[in-house]
């Protein structure tokens, strides 16, 4: 089932589907991209170039794009890159094309709101006979589309599929790290984005390298803390899908997630914050899934739920820090 991955279909047109279509395609696939978005289609197809969300990155011609889920019919595998919040969609529509036992691989990161599920949740119910993996880790698209050295998490319960995924994605540049824990993986991956906007607002508010340093050693407690408690492993947390892409995308504007809490930081509103911006900052929606399923869980995670309540306008910048940092002492755990 899993020995002929040569063709791979990747849904999502944005910066980092279209990162992964090349990576596919630099490690020797067919690639089929499925965008939203006609002028996606149009360029990748016409120019070679995602000119809307990757401009200047030259991908590689064997990545053919379009807008019709039925052309991933013929896939060998799936990597399904649409935000956290549009996968059920995405997802039902596949199923409905998808052969039984299909490798899907899921790279959105995020809490559906609503439900309070993760990825492989979602997945379950929306393509029942497919297999399922997850892909996370730190990793800028720009620098992935153009071949740096980038080192993900690949977490599959399956051994076999997973080390033959890993086989065929796996490039000079690009390294997938084994793991069978998918609830650590996923919940990382949902979590450090909206630690990245705390440090954002840490980074706009001028309150120093020390405050990023303790936000993001803090924010790694709240993000073991639910893994968890949702039965994921705490070694499973502290590798690349989890202190490896916390640290990354708090540590950079690149990060469009600390983009919008830098923005916050210096005074703009919400609105004006994701204004003109084409790529999703996956935080901003799941911020209020990750706050309600700390508590569901009954997980303390004071960071997330200050970045819930300020998103949500319950609260002013300034009166969140002063409540985190006035907070009673406590054992460090």
């Amino acid at each position: 089932m899993t020995a002929n991955l040569t063709h791979a279909g990747v849904i999502g047109g944005g910066a980092w589907g279209t990162a992964l279509a090349q990576v596919c395609a630099r490690a020797g696939l067919s690639v089929t991209l499925w965008a939203r978005e006609a002028e996606v289609v149009e360029t990748v197809n016409a120019s070679h170039e995602n000119t809307l969300f990757l401009s200047g990155v030259a991908l590689d011609p064997r990545i053919i794009a379009t807008d019709q889920m039925a052309d991933l019919g013929a896939c060998d595998l799936i990597l399904a890159v649409a935000p956290a919040q549009h996968l059920r969609s995405v997802l039902t529509s596949l199923a409905a094309v998808a052969r039984p036992g299909l490798p899907v691989v899921l790279c959105a990161k995020g809490v559906e709101q609503g439900s309070l599920k993760l990825m492989t949740e979602v997945a379950a119910e929306a393509i029942p006979q497919a297999q399922i993996a997850v892909l996370s880790g730190p990793s800028f698209a720009g620098e992935v589309a153009s071949g740096l050295p980038t080192a993900v998490t690949l977490a599959c319960a399956d051994e076999a599929l997973g080390r033959a995924l890993a086989k065929t994605l796996a490039t000079p540049t690009f390294r997938p790290y084994l793991a069978d824990d998918l609830l650590g993986a996923e919940i990382g991956g949902a979590v450090k984005n909206v630690l990245a906007i705390a440090c954002g607002i840490v980074e706009g508010r001028g309150l120093g390298r020390s405050a990023h340093a303790a936000l993001i050693t803090r924010g790694f407690a709240e993000m073991t803390r639910m893994a968890v408690a949702l039965g994921g492993r705490p070694e499973t947390v502290a590798g690349l899908c989890g202190l490896g892409d916390l640290v990354l995308t708090c540590s950079s504007p690149q990060s469009r997630n600390m983009s919008v809490g830098l923005a916050l930081g210096l005074g703009q509103t919400l609105e004006a914050a994701l204004s003109g911006k084409l790529s999703v900052a996956e935080g901003v929606a799941s911020a209020p899934a990750v706050r309600a399923l700390a508590a569901k869980l009954g997980v303390e995670a004071p960071i997330c739920e200050a970045v819930a309540a300020i998103l949500a306008g319950e609260v002013e910048v300034d009166a969140a820090i002063a409540g985190l940092l006035s907070r009673p002492l406590k054992s460090e755990s």
